[in-house]
């Protein structure tokens, strides 16, 4: 199958602007068959990309999506929440999925979106102010 074996966009962990990786430290903290589970599933996204249920699902209105991944022995539903930058997956959020908690969840991830998107704006900007100099 061609294209099966390279990659269509390339996962890349959402960082504060204190350095801090919340999807990437909420994954580690998982033990190491979960974090495996999880990985496998962002690599099938990675892979397959665009790709749909089971595995991946929009979320939320901001053009946000989720990985779903099935982890503690098929007791608990995991997610990690991302945004597409172009050829990138930017890996926003990662929960436990609680109903009562969801709506929460997405907004977080929506607030790390926006602040994404508003920092690489203002990066883009100084750089072509310093190209015009």
């Amino acid at each position: 199958m061609a294209g099966v074996d390279r990659k269509r966009i390339t996962a890349r962990f959402y960082r504060t602007e204190l350095g801090k990786q919340p999807a990437r430290d909420w994954i580690l903290g998982l033990d190491e068959e979960d974090r495996k589970i999880v990985g496998k599933d962002i690599a099938t996204v990675e892979f397959g990309w665009p790709i749909g249920m089971p595995i991946s699902r929009p979320v939320g209105s901001k053009g946000l999506r989720e990985v779903r991944s099935t982890i503690r022995k098929g007791r608990v539903e995991a997610r990690v929440i991302f945004g597409i930058d172009g050829s990138e997956m930017i890996l926003l959020h990662g929960h436990h999925k609680k109903p009562s908690q969801q709506d929460l969840d997405v907004e977080t991830a929506e607030q790390r979106w926006a602040d994404y998107r508003k920092r690489k704006q203002d990066h883009e900007k100084q750089a072509r102010k310093k190209a015009h100099r």
